[in-house]
């Protein structure tokens, strides 16, 4: 299995390839990173959690929405899928498949606006938000997509009740700006996948490697 960086290309046997890659491909799935400027927090209490919510439904939702000016936002619904996601204090992870070329990097480039914008305003702060650009590795095979969600899934401690990532969704109906089927899809049921979640042990050799391969990010 390999996962492909935007900057490095990770093997997932057991070293890490040191190769430098940009990669962008349409009809794909990848798992999006992006961490705060210098680790600082990105998230100082729910409503900043329940923001970055609101903007997976502005850009996400079936239905376009504009502004309070009455300008139409962005609108990715069709062209990118939300399978899963996770917000922690400085950071977040994102599963997305991206349908069409550079549309990922759209919606990336609205949300991270658009939420710097919003997070600067409230705290009273300014300059950038998140550490340069945010990092996206490609999955080449579907099946990866259970064990990149697990890891997204499992990333807070408490992670059976933690409130701000998909879990939830994967146990009751999703909102519409999120798809987790094509994961599920993978599984007899959702109590099935949250069996996978609680493999421990063949969850934690998995996170070794991919808390490996962030740190050369």
């Amino acid at each position: 299995m390999i996962l492909k960086f935007a900057y490095h290309c990770l093997y997932y046997s057991h070293m890490p390839s040191r190769n430098i890659l940009k990669d962008n491909v349409p009809e794909s799935y990848y798992h999006v990173y992006a961490r705060g400027v210098s680790k600082r927090q990105i998230f100082l209490d729910s409503r900043d959690y329940a923001y970055l919510e609101k903007l997976f439904a502005r850009y996400l939702s079936v239905n376009p929405t504009q502004s309070k000016e009455g300008l139409a936002y962005p609108h990715y619904h069709g062209v990118v899928d939300l399978l899963a996601y996770c917000l922690m204090g400085n950071h977040f992870h994102l599963l997305i498949y991206q349908k069409e070329q550079d549309m990922m990097s759209k919606l990336m480039r609205s949300i991270l606006t658009s939420y710097s914008r919003y997070f600067n305003l409230r705290h009273k702060r300014s300059g950038p938000l998140f550490e340069s650009r945010y990092k996206a590795a490609r999955v080449d095979q579907k099946s990866y997509l259970q064990h990149i969600s697990r890891y997204i899934h499992l990333n807070p401690r408490y992670w059976k009740r933690y409130q701000h990532s998909s879990l939830k969704f994967y146990r009751q109906a999703p909102p519409e700006w999120l798809t987790p089927a094509s994961v599920l899809e993978l599984f007899t049921s959702s109590e099935d996948y949250m069996t996978f979640l609680e493999d421990y042990e063949e969850h934690k050799a998995m996170l070794d490697e991919v808390k490996q391969s962030l740190v050369q990010l």
